[in-house]
């Protein structure tokens, strides 16, 4: 049974930073996709940042120079680092998991296996 679960979430000066985990179980993480997600409120699932196995990363336009995404295959864990944060960074934030995701479907939230139940990032002014 496979399982991600995030965290470090939780509320944020603007111009601060965060770094959010998920560490997941149940599948040979090397062999994954990773991605992160996030949801505004009142707003449907967005693309944040992904990373392929062979660690070659993606970002969306919105958080591009201000994210980072990696991942450490020992731990078989996922991390989003953050910075610069502002109020539209405020959403619940989920990581994501498929084997044979391409590159063409990688900002697609459709296109993944498996799902965390995501961690909530507020960010006030």
């Amino acid at each position: 049974q496979v399982q991600l679960v995030e965290s470090g979430g939780g509320l944020v000066q603007a111009g601060g930073s965060l770094r959010l985990s998920c560490a997941a179980s149940g599948l040979i993480f090397s062999r994954y996709t990773l991605a992160w997600f996030r949801q505004p409120p009142g707003k449907e699932r967005e693309f944040v940042a992904a990373i392929r196995t062979s660690r070659h990363d993606y970002y969306s336009e919105s958080v591009k120079g201000r994210a980072t995404i990696s991942r450490d295959n020992a731990k078989n864990t996922v991390y989003l680092q953050m910075n610069s944060l502002n109020s539209e960074d405020t959403a619940v934030y989920f990581c994501a998991a498929d084997q044979g995701i391409i590159l063409s479907s990688i900002r697609s939230a459709g296109q993944y296996d498996y799902w965390g139940q995501g961690t909530q990032v507020t960010v006030s002014a």
